[in-house]
């Protein structure tokens, strides 16, 4: 049986907003194979939170394939073996959901949770998160780097069938009393329809926010620029003071808030980015 650990990374609160996936293969008692890969997600929208945990940027992903085509070297092994995750819920959440938003089947799955694991072997006041656990054994690793992550999850595994004299990974399962979690394949989940929710009802359901929303933004050669939401008579508008903005034009800078990417942002106000997607989204 193959046995694999998982860790993904994400953009934002979505669970289908993987930027980064990271897998570590085990076989004879050791990690055999690390594989790393940055994700372009569905929209790219970080939240500061986010970006303060992992150091992803909207600009690393931009030209990165997507989840689907990224994940399709790696689902052969991971629907075929066991699946490691530290806090499971949240990777195999990730998995399913990502899946599901490009429109492919999810594949049976099978997985154990080294959070889990750690706690009955590995007990300590402190907790049992991965930093915690990986520096009481001694595991050396980059934390919230998705393929380093993935590497401490997949030796805390190894330690504790060293400590429990289990067989192997698999076996942790009989000698912890821990059954191995699986997951039922499903066909692909439809997606929401674009439109099916009118404006008129997202308005109603959108708190009013009639304050103006400004932000700065740097330029290609440093400049500083302004861009400010503007409600005419046709609409919400955002313009820029750059010379593409001055004569009309969507430029760049734009674009970047649209979607959501903060790399040029220079005024700091990270949660007035989403709430323009939100108004946008509403209009």
């Amino acid at each position: 049986m193959t046995v694999i650990a998982l860790d993904f990374e994400t953009a934002n609160e979505r669970r289908d907003s993987a930027c980064a996936v990271g897998l570590a293969w085990i076989a004879d008692g050791r990690v055999v194979r690390r594989a790393s890969r940055l994700i372009r997600p569905p929209e790219l929208r970080f939240a500061p939170g986010n970006i303060r945990v992992h150091g992803i940027l909207p600009a690393d992903v931009r030209d990165r394939p997507m989840f689907a085509d990224v994940m399709a070297e790696f689902l052969p092994d991971l629907a075929g073996g066991l699946i490691l995750a530290h806090n499971a819920a949240f990777d195999i959440g990730v998995l399913r959901a990502s899946l599901a938003a490009c429109g492919r089947p999810v594949p049976p799955l099978s997985y154990l949770c080294t959070l889990q694991i750690a706690r009955k072997v590995f007990p300590d006041p402190a907790g049992c998160g991965l930093g915690k656990v990986a520096g009481r054994l001694g595991i050396r690793f980059e934390h919230h780097d998705a393929g380093e992550d993935a590497y401490a999850c997949a030796e805390i595994a190894l330690a504790a069938v060293g400590q429990t004299g289990a067989r192997d990974v698999p076996d942790l399962s009989r000698v912890l009393a821990l059954p191995v979690t699986r997951v039922d394949g499903r066909g692909a989940v439809p997606r929401p329809v674009a439109g099916a929710i009118s404006s008129r009802i997202l308005r109603a359901l959108t708190p009013a926010q009639p304050e103006a929303l400004r932000f700065a933004m740097r330029g290609s050669t440093g400049n500083r620029y302004e861009v400010s939401l503007e409600d005419r008579a046709t609409g919400l508008s955002l313009r820029c003071t750059c010379m593409a903005g001055r004569h009309g034009l969507r430029c760049r800078h734009v674009k970047a808030l649209v979607v959501g990417d903060i790399t040029d942002l220079l005024s700091g106000n990270h949660a007035d980015v989403e709430a323009l997607r939100r108004r946008l989204a509403a209009s």
